[in-house]
């Protein structure tokens, strides 16, 4: 900011939330012009429960006037309003700062919300309401207010607010509805909403709207931006629909605060499978008005493609365009990890091509979720795409470090994971390909060298010095336990796998490239018969009946997830010894 930097702390007073929240104001701040005459963002607050509240969130160019509008004409209307005026707990707190105009206000109140959804203490959170602005006079100003303010929340009311890192590395705040979106997401959603209306005025059967994109390119943020903006619609409904179970407890985290519910009186979030046996295909086509309106699917590359367990259609893509008015799916044909998701060519192709053809077909290509250079996603993109390993880059903004022991990188990692140094540490975590075994809920057995017949977690083993549990075997503290993998404390002593981990972001990532992955003649190749995923060693059957052998694919893809996983920095370890070796001639040439 040079030398116009910011030095004046914003002013943040509290008041009791009642009807004569004005005399309170007049008597105590009548003289003080930034709350009485200037633009002011403000929050009420009720406590539900213990260390539970209730929030709505707002800004205003009058705040006695603004505080009249909510104790009187809007209760008549509105029941959130009509239970915060009854509340004998609710509170009015007013945040002003000198540098406060209509555009900055706006902004600070969405990144407000932003920050509540995200805050544990918040169960509730009822101004759905998204103003991101462009620029402005003050925008230079933003971060630096925005910052000032929480933090001067945090002292005042630390049971509410937490620490700004706290919120900042949650998965919850990474999948916001209330981010501000990059020029790329605000073209595409605003493409997709028309595109919405128009489909459902034709009553068009060519209902379905891609997103493509790779790893890391904003579509959970831009759908978690589309399931709250088509949500305010008066009579209109968007289901959110996903298969990875990490996923979907904060899409369920999300629609909870923000109060979406379905008009059927079924979740609004689900997976596809329940969401499909909650809604038969049958019943959508013999009666038109038992389809839902939208059906928002992320991660659409994780959707059955055959039948499998409770789900007993051929391919939940298009069972979902015959229950739905519209299908809008965000997807990567490079995430696809399991055989019974596998897409084949020619189907993806005509996917893709009826969407071209009705301009139903949106890509996006700007990396936001890695702080890298274009030639260090470039190096990551040749391993995965062509195999091949170039000429590591020098990047000052990205730390990619390549390690000979697998103890040390784990230091690495660990050190990383403290969140006290700085914000772009803490949420650093190992992960590995699948290429250890594991099963679900219960312990390994086996006999020990006393031919003791014991119990032990499944774990990641390399040579005689290093061994984690493998995949959510140390049970979380209570406070914890509904939180992503990632986020929970113990899991810093595990190794995640791409289930753990697929649609998640960390800060560093430390990448076990297990022996399922080789090096040989120049080039990476994938071998099954190492790997400990079903689903990557099965044969899939194609429509044409034919079994064919896709784990390559399916390795390559599982790895494709792993390696862009880290915001901040990637380190990887190759069990492997010629990958491992390769990866270290070129790292020592930097």
């Amino acid at each position: 900011m040079s030398e116009n930097k910011l030095t004046d702390l914003p002013v943040i007073k509290d008041y009791i939330y009642n009807t004569d929240t004005k005399n309170q104001i007049l008597k105590y701040d009548r003289e003080n012009k930034l709350i009485t005459r200037y633009p002011t963002v403000y929050i009420v607050i009720d406590k539900i429960r213990k260390n539970k509240f209730k929030a709505y969130v707002g800004e205003t160019n009058n705040i006695i006037r603004r505080t009249e509008e909510h104790l009187k004409s809007e209760a008549e209307y509105r029941t959130d309003w009509l239970e915060l005026n009854k509340s004998n707990d609710a509170k009015l707190i007013v945040i002003a700062h000198k540098e406060f105009n209509k555009s900055l206000t706006l902004d600070i109140e969405n990144q407000l919300m932003q920050y509540l959804v995200s805050d544990d203490a918040i169960v509730e959170l009822n101004n759905r309401r998204s103003n991101d602005q462009d620029l402005y006079y003050t925008r230079e100003h933003f971060q630096d207010i925005f910052k000032s303010i929480w933090q001067g929340l945090f002292e005042k009311y630390s049971e509410i607010f937490p620490q700004i890192d706290d919120i900042t590395n949650s998965a919850i705040f990474k999948a916001s509805p209330f981010h501000k979106l990059t020029d790329e997401q605000l073209d595409a959603r605003d493409k997709i909403i028309d595109n919405i209306q128009r489909i459902k005025k034709n009553h068009k059967d060519d209902n379905l709207i891609i997103v493509q994109g790779s790893a890391g390119t904003g579509k959970t943020v831009l759908l978690s931006s589309l399931f709250a903006e088509l949500n305010k619609v008066n009579k209109q409904e968007a289901y959110m629909l996903v298969n990875h179970e990490e996923q979907l407890k904060i899409y369920k985290n999300i629609s909870s605060k923000i109060g979406l519910k379905s008009s059927f009186g079924d979740d609004i979030v689900n997976k596809p499978t329940k969401f499909l046996n909650q809604h038969p295909v049958k019943n959508a086509l013999i009666d038109a008005n038992q389809k839902v309106d939208i059906v928002l699917v992320d991660e659409a590359h994780l959707l059955l493609t055959q039948g499998y367990m409770s789900y007993k259609g051929k391919g939940q893509l298009e069972d979902i365009k015959k229950v739905a008015k519209v299908v809008v799916v965000v997807l990567d044909p490079m995430q696809v990890l399991k055989g019974n998701g596998y897409i084949e060519d020619d189907y993806f192709n005509n996917l893709i091509h009826k969407s071209l053809e009705d301009d139903n077909f949106i890509e996006l290509t700007q990396q936001n979720r890695m702080m890298a250079s274009a030639d260090t996603i470039n190096w990551i993109e040749d391993i995965v795409q062509k195999g091949v390993i170039g000429d590591i880059p020098n990047d000052d903004s990205y730390s990619l470090k390549i390690f000979d022991n697998v103890n040390e990188m784990y230091d690495e990692v660990k050190k990383h994971d403290d969140s006290i140094e700085s914000l772009t540490k803490g949420l650093s975590r190992l992960v590995a390909t699948y290429d250890w075994e594991y099963k679900s809920g219960k312990l390994r057995e086996y006999t020990n060298s006393r031919g003791e017949k014991v119990k032990d977690f499944w774990r990641v083993k390399i040579g005689d010095d290093f061994s984690l549990p493998w995949n959510r075997q140390i049970k979380p503290e209570h406070k914890y336990k509904d939180l992503s993998w990632a986020e929970q404390r113990q899991t810093i002593n595990e190794v995640g796998s791409t289930f753990t981990i697929q649609g998640f972001d960390l800060n560093y990532c430390g990448v076990i490239i297990g022996p399922s992955v080789k090096f040989r003649n120049g080039k990476i190749i994938y071998d099954s018969s190492c790997s400990f995923d079903t689903q990557v060693k099965n044969k899939r059957t194609l429509v044409n009946k034919k079994k064919v052998d896709i784990s390559s694919e399916l390795i390559r893809n599982q790895l494709n997830v792993l390696l862009k996983r880290g915001v901040h920095g990637l380190f990887i370890y190759a069990v492997d010894e010629e990958l491992r070796n390769e990866l270290l001639s070129k790292y020592n040439q930097k």
